[in-house]
């Protein structure tokens, strides 16, 4: 017997999970619903030796395998043949390896699902979904090429903010390490040559005295600025893993004022298009509205999904519990009012995520527009200040040698 986690709601939808032993997760899937118990996750535990950072699967190999898959089925080859054929040609050895271990399952009369959901780190729970609603439609080909065309389109969303972040990343820590430099190793230099020349404490410029006491206290205090630097990353970390510190980090994020409106946009964007796709591939709304909360990438989105699934499940409409959320912009909700009236939500769906990625775009642009100055005065500035408080003295000792 093996070991299996396990995840399932109850009949008052509270989320509970447990390990249980058994021979196969079919087994586990029967006595959870015989605990009146509904099954949302079951996954075999594996060994510590089988466990590895990271899936070692990017967004790029799954794209092309998708459709590649899609256009295997669709020209009728068999399941397994497409998977044998994806395996072998397979250039990441990684993925080669989880392909080759699906289509061993599928071969073992597990159906296509539930073989990719024996690897979550590489196919999430809206990918197993979708296929598992081509499954029962007999769709598979066209879910398959709905996923890579979404997967290209989130892989999109992620590079634009990534990109954005590079560049005042990478100039902040350069500015940091220039005025660590500078603080630690030139000023002192420049204080010691200084003191050679005659030059007092008392003679030397005001903006010299004040950058030199800088330094000195730099210097004493570095020690104590790096263990404090190291306790205050390490209590970001820990309330982060907690779960009121991240939904007080989440909901900061949303608020900020450059990035805030920024990451609404993405997450209306996210949440539409997923949503959009899981409705148009025929997956229930009120388990479409649950995977989109779960793959939110946001504690306050995905409270706010769940809210909405809620009022759902009590006979409400959409659009009302989304406008009280206070998460998603009028229009969204207007327009998804009128999908709801006019029984095409999907395709409204995917039409306002069309739009919100475009204003992404220009919201992405617009920031970076905005922050790239900023980064730039001010690390000019600080660099200035430190240059002509040490020349200003150096200019008056040589004005006091060409006197005498």
């Amino acid at each position: 017997m093996a070991e299996f986690t396990w995840e399932a709601r109850g009949r008052t939808g509270e989320v509970r999970k447990g390990v249980m032993e058994a021979d196969t997760e079919e087994a586990v899937n029967q006595r959870l619903r015989q605990q009146q118990l509904a099954p949302v996750r079951v996954q075999k535990k594996r060994k510590l030796s089988e466990f590895s950072v990271g899936s070692g699967v990017n967004t790029r190999d799954l794209v092309t395998f998708t459709r590649l898959f899609a256009t295997m089925i669709d020209a009728g080859l068999p399941l397994v043949q497409c998977l044998d054929i994806l395996s072998s040609q397979q250039t990441n050895k990684k993925f080669g390896a989880v392909l080759k271990d699906v289509k061993n399952a599928v071969e073992g009369g597990s159906s296509f699902s539930d073989s990719l959901r024996r690897h979550p780190k590489v196919f999430d729970e809206l990918f197993v979904n979708l296929v598992q609603a081509g499954e029962t439609g007999g769709i598979l080909d066209s879910i398959m090429t709905r996923l890579s065309v979404y997967l290209e389109k989130r892989q999109k969303l992620i590079r634009q903010v990534r990109g954005a972040m590079v560049y005042p990343t990478i100039v902040v820590f350069i500015a940091g390490g220039v005025m660590t430099v500078l603080l630690t190793f030139v000023i002192p230099a420049f204080e010691n040559m200084f003191k050679d020349f005659g030059g007092g404490n008392d003679a030397l410029p005001g903006i010299t005295r004040m950058v030199i006491a800088l330094s000195r206290g730099f210097v004493s205090a570095l020690p104590f600025l790096v263990l404090a630097a190291a306790a205050v990353v390490s209590a970001i970390v820990w309330a982060y893993k907690q779960p009121k510190g991240k939904r007080f980090f989440h909901q900061m994020f949303l608020s900020l004022p450059v990035m805030g409106p920024v990451l609404r946009k993405i997450a209306v964007a996210r949440f539409t298009r997923t949503l959009g796709t899981l409705l148009q591939s025929g997956v229930p709304i009120l388990d479409a509205l649950e995977i989109c909360a779960r793959t939110a990438g946001n504690v306050i989105v995905e409270e706010g999904v769940m809210f909405v699934r809620q009022s759902i499940s009590e006979g409400k409409n959409m659009a009302e519990p989304l406008a009280q959320t206070k998460i998603f912009p009028d229009m969204v909700v207007q327009m998804i009012a009128v999908g709801e009236q006019t029984g095409a939500l999907d395709q409204m769906l995917n039409k306002v995520a069309d739009f919100y990625e475009e204003e992404t775009d220009i919201a992405v642009a617009a920031m970076t527009s905005a922050i790239e100055p900023i980064l730039m005065v001010g690390v000019g500035g600080m660099v200035g200040v430190v240059l002509v408080a040490m020349y200003l003295p150096i200019f008056s000792l040589a004005g006091n040698i060409k006197g005498d």
